[in-house]
């Protein structure tokens, strides 16, 4: 069962933190979090990030931004990456976690979700698209293994 879930990006201010309270509001009875491999450790969300989620009925309000490390790896059943060198860099960190970590697009044909960190509005808009529809597929493949 996987009942708590860590969402992983770089800077934890963009995609992991929208990740997190995407999943969370489908899957409400799961504890989900985010954290980064680079966080810009104490920054709340990045204002577009902020703004697109609003836009589409989501806040990211309160979001802190934290770093990863293998101590906090252990505490999560599931720990779901933005791209494929994420996975690699958290097994680095803590090799023991290496079957518990998959892509957050896993479920959309291993899609990598890029950083759209100091992109256009554009970016953000394409990035919190990919982000909604994989945390939709992650909550419907979560909900099938309970059952």
């Amino acid at each position: 069962m996987f009942n708590n879930i860590l969402v992983v990006c770089v800077g934890n201010i963009c995609r992991s933190p929208t990740a997190e309270r995407l999943l969370r509001q489908y899957q409400p009875g799961l504890t989900v979090e985010s954290a980064g491999l680079g966080a810009l450790v104490g920054k709340g969300a990045d204002a577009r990030a902020v703004e697109i989620a609003q836009e589409h009925g989501l806040s990211l309000a309160g979001h802190c931004a934290r770093q990863i490390t293998a101590s906090l790896c252990r505490h999560y059943d599931l720990i779901l990456t933005m791209e494929k060198r994420h996975i690699h860099a958290l097994c680095d960190i803590a090799p023991e976690m290496r079957g518990k970590v998959m892509l957050f697009g896993h479920w959309n044909d291993e899609r990598e979700i890029p950083d759209p960190y100091r992109k256009s509005r554009e970016a953000f808009e394409a990035v919190f698209t990919l982000l909604d529809h994989s945390a939709r597929s992650w909550a419907h493949a979560l909900t099938a293994q309970q059952g």
